[in-house]
C-alpha cells in the first residue's frame, strides 16, 4: 500500500522527532498512524548530510515494533546512535541531516543474478545465520553482480560461499515528500 502525501510528510517528522529527543535524553512515543497505515512495516531509515554523504542507516527486515510510526522512530533513533560506521550523529548536525524512509515489501526467493535490478529491487543474501542485506538504487551499484558481492561481504560470505537470494522492493520517503 502507498502512502498519501500527509503520511509520507507524518512519517518523516516522526523520525525526526524521535531522532530530536533521543538526542535530547527525552522519551518519544509516536501517536499511530490512522488506518490502513496503521499496521508494522519491515523498514530501513537512511540519514544522509545534504552533500549526499551517507551518516547513517538502520532497519528491521520483519516489524519488531507494534505500529508504523513505533517502528519508524525506533530505526531513525538507531540510524542517528547505533550505526557503528558512524559516530552518533550530535545535535547540531540534525537540521543537515536528510531523511530517507524505505518502506520494504516483502521479500521473494530468486535463482539467480539474472531476476535482480539494482534499480529497482533491494537485495538478502544468506547462508545459515548469515545474512546480508542491500537497499535499491545505491550510487555505485550498477550491476546485480555489484549488487551481491556487496551484500555477501556484509553477511561476511567468502566470494566463493553459495547462498540463497531474495529480492524485494521499497517504497522511498525522502523529505522532500517523494
Amino acid at each position: 500500500m502507498t502512502a498519501d502525501a500527509e503520511t509520507r510528510a507524518r512519517l518523516v517528522g516522526i523520525a525526526r522527532e524521535a531522532i530530536r529527543r533521543a538526542l535530547r535524553s527525552e522519551p518519544f512515543h509516536p501517536q499511530p498512524l490512522p488506518p490502513p497505515y496503521d499496521r508494522p512495516r519491515a523498514l530501513f531509515v537512511t540519514l544522509r548530510r545534504r552533500d549526499g554523504a551517507l551518516r547513517g542507516c538502520i532497519g528491521h527486515l520483519r516489524p519488531v515494533r507494534a505500529t508504523l510510526a513505533e517502528e519508524v522512530a525506533d530505526c531513525a533513533r538507531a540510524a542517528a546512535l547505533s550505526d557503528v560506521r558512524f559516530p552518533p550523529v550530535e545535535e547540531h548536525e540534525l537540521d543537515e541531516l536528510a531523511i530517507e524512509i524505505s518502506l520494504l515489501g516483502t521479500p521473494e526467493p530468486v535463482g539467480s543474478a539474472a531476476e535482480l535490478d539494482p534499480r529497482r529491487y533491494g537485495v538478502i543474501v544468506s547462508r545459515g545465520s548469515r545474512r546480508g542485506v542491500l537497499l535499491p538504487d545505491i550510487e555505485g551499484v550498477d550491476t546485480p553482480e555489484q549488487q551481491l558481492a556487496i551484500a555477501a561481504r556484509k553477511a561476511g560470505l567468502a566470494p566463493d560461499e553459495p547462498y540463497a537470494i531474495e529480492r524485494f522492493t521499497v517504497e522511498k520517503i525522502v523529505e522532500d515528500g517523494t
